[in-house]
């Protein structure tokens, strides 16, 4: 007779040794991940036993926790593991210990993310986007490639700006890219539009009006497993702040290609144009060079071949 139901998900599923090994000595994602496949219960119907006890989960969420993405730390989040103690028919308090336990790195050797607050001056702003969409901090993707176009305005404002990248995933369950937008001053978060192009489509989207960010969740068609590459693109259209002076992209990785071209209205033209470095959103500007413009004095770009964990840059100068 074929298994059904939670027999389904027991059959050859861990045993009560390893669940057991696990509940004593962590790590919490791998406990709850042995405990899930030992009841065969799929994240949403976990999802519907919380909401019958009046807790508000989503699945995305379940399923990073189990990944080792994030770990629960809100009250609302700590609450859930506690029910989910009772779901699963595990020991009161096993799963909530383990939540006092470091976790070690997230996939394959890799040296962990610089935080938002490392590499921009609202990282703090993001921070909090991120925490009230249970997001983790580190996506589980790095850069290959990125080739980026920006525009900017008769007005000498950031108009719009239009990314390609290629992707590599360092952890299994990989499915989506986290988008942040930071505009100049002025900038009205609320206005700012964004738009998934190939291979991808918009999720959640939340925005920080005094700070001027937005944050935007880009949903891929597959779901990556550790070491799959992935391309795709999206677009930002903003035209909101006040005349910039600089775009700058912040790295959490070193490795990978990027490419940063910013292109000039013929009505506001810079008289220079410099790119740079900063080891972080305080750092002073390091590496400065000169960039030539081309197509008629109307863009400048910059290329590095092998990206180094920070901020990069183009600077330029208005009469």
């Amino acid at each position: 007779m074929r298994p059904t139901g939670d027999q389904a998900g027991r059959a050859g599923g861990p045993g009560t040794a390893e669940i057991g090994q696990l509940l004593r000595g962590g790590p919490f994602h791998l406990a709850l991940r042995a405990a899930l496949a030992a009841r065969g219960l799929p994240l949403h119907r976990v999802q519907h036993r919380l909401a019958a006890r009046g807790i508000k989960v989503g699945v995305t969420s379940l399923s990073y926790w189990q990944q080792g993405a994030r770990r629960p730390r809100h009250p609302e989040s700590l609450r859930a593991v506690s029910a989910l103690e009772q779901i699963l028919e595990l020991p009161d308090g096993a799963l909530l210990r383990l939540l006092g336990t470091p976790e070690g790195p997230i996939g394959p050797a890799r040296p962990a993310a610089r935080s938002y607050r490392a590499l921009v001056s609202v990282g703090a702003a993001v921070e909090q986007l991120l925490d009230g969409m249970e997001l983790p901090a580190d996506g589980g993707l790095h850069s290959v490639g990125h080739h980026e176009r920006v525009r900017i305005g008769a007005a000498g404002e950031l108009r719009r700006r239009a990314s390609q990248q290629i992707v590599r995933a360092h952890r299994d369950g990989v499915d989506r890219y986290l988008a942040v937008h930071h505009g100049d001053p002025g900038c009205d978060a609320a206005r700012v539009e964004v738009r998934a192009h190939e291979n991808c489509r918009t999720g959640r989207i939340r925005c920080h009006p005094e700070a001027g960010v937005v944050v935007a969740e880009l949903l891929f068609d597959a779901r990556l497993r550790r070491g799959d590459t992935y391309v795709f693109g999206y677009g930002i259209e903003d035209g909101t702040g006040a005349r910039s002076t600089e775009y700058v992209r912040g790295f959490s990785y070193a490795g990978g290609q990027y490419m940063l071209q910013v292109r000039f209205d013929g009505a506001a033209l810079p008289v220079r144009c410099r790119r740079f470095a900063r080891t972080g959103p305080l750092a002073p500007r390091t590496g400065l060079a000169d960039l030539t413009p081309s197509g008629r004095h109307r863009s400048v770009h910059l290329v590095e071949q092998g990206v180094r964990r920070g901020i990069l840059g183009i600077a330029w100068d208005w009469e």
